[in-house]
């Protein structure tokens, strides 16, 4: 018990460092006393903006003052429980530096998100890749696998849209995802995901490799990103799947295309055509936020020398299934044997060691 009591407290006084509480509390200030100025509120965007990092600073702190606080009851528990040879007072020690233990590992992923966007909710887009029928499969075996996982992280994920593959599996699909810190939490996940197997419609049973792309982007407000109604291509067809080309008489399901980017989303799943406009122009708000910001560390990398190649084919993490059973991310070298667990939604631990590598490259 002295072990953990111990290894808790490093683990805290590490995370204190990580998050720079000192600087936390001095930006506090600042922001509280640039908010009682009588001029603040002049500018009603920037207003906003430094409102809404004082509340989460705020509340960065807070959090991380109670996981302290509760350390220290338990810790004097415990002594007392000792001193006194109390077995229910051990007991109870024990029970809540357990719980507490289980809070900082969820804390610990929320400390580590610090974007602009990271508290927002997201959509998270799969589309198959090379591979064929092999790929449409193992797309739809990802939606499984992140459907799976948000329900566990206590997510909301919508099926906005959904397009099916010939065979089997899907050619794409769009979720939307409602939760705290979804975006943060999630947005690691974007990148080409590799299956290794012996391929289920081959007849010689040989092992083949397939490939999809995850894409994951924040939900922003409508002023976030402006959309002119002249760069926008609105069209309109016949959801497809069962009960869609064939049974649906009315053009519900909507495209839209933004014409300076070339950026397309569809959404097909809504009950009008009229809400599947407005989520479609939601997931374009989010894409274009995405590419804005992935344009902004383009340039920022190319200022550093460090500007890399993003490319089809560079997967981030890789999924075998044969001849031997591993799961690895290529990025932060975690690798996990059981397979059937992260095909089950069992992802954190590549998700904290991605969070707590960016850490270190930002340290």
């Amino acid at each position: 018990m002295e072990d953990r009591i111990k290894a808790l407290r490093e683990n805290l006084a590490r995370l204190g460092q990580g998050i720079d509480v000192e600087g936390l509390r001095a930006r506090i200030h600042a922001l509280e006393a640039e908010m009682s100025r009588p001029e603040f509120w002049n500018d009603r965007l920037s207003a906003q903006a430094k409102a809404k990092e004082l509340e989460a600073a705020r509340e960065r702190l807070q959090n991380y003052e109670a996981l302290l606080r509760e350390l220290e009851d338990i810790e004097v528990l415990w002594n007392l429980a000792q001193e006194e040879d109390d077995e229910a007072a051990r007991e109870e020690a024990q029970a809540r530096l357990l719980e507490l233990e289980e809070k900082f590992a969820r804390a610990r992923t929320e400390f580590l998100l610090t974007g602009p966007y990271d508290p927002n909710d997201c959509f998270l887009s799969i589309n198959a890749g090379a591979g064929g029928t092999d790929a449409m499969d193992w797309a739809e075996m990802l939606l499984r696998m992140y459907t799976r996982f948000c329900e566990r992280a206590g997510f909301e994920a919508r099926l906005v849209d959904e397009t099916p593959g010939e065979e089997a599996g899907i050619k794409s699909a769009t979720l939307e995802v409602r939760g705290r810190y979804a975006y943060g939490i999630l947005k690691g996940e974007t990148g080409v995901h590799r299956l290794v197997r012996i391929s289920p419609f081959d007849a010689a049973h040989r092992r083949h490799t397939s490939f999809a792309a995850v894409t994951v982007t924040p939900i922003v407000p409508e002023g976030d990103v402006e959309l002119k109604e002249e760069e926008l291509l609105i069209e309109t067809f016949r959801s497809s799947g069962p009960g869609g080309q064939h049974m649906q008489k009315n053009e519900t399901a909507v495209r839209i295309t933004h014409i300076p980017t070339g950026i397309v989303v569809t959404c097909q799943n809504e009950r009008s055509q009229y809400q599947n406009k407005m989520t479609a122009l939601k997931i374009l708000r989010a894409r274009l936020r995405a590419l804005m910001e992935q344009e902004r560390v383009k340039k920022l990398e190319e200022l550093r020398g460090e500007l890399k190649e993003i490319e089809w084919g560079h997967q981030i993490r890789s999924y075998v299934l044969q001849p031997y059973q591993l799961v690895k991310d290529h990025r932060t070298e975690v690798e996990v044997g059981n397979v059937q667990a992260v095909l089950d939604g069992e992802l954190w631990p590549f998700i904290w060691a991605w969070l707590e590598a960016g850490q270190r490259a930002r340290a």
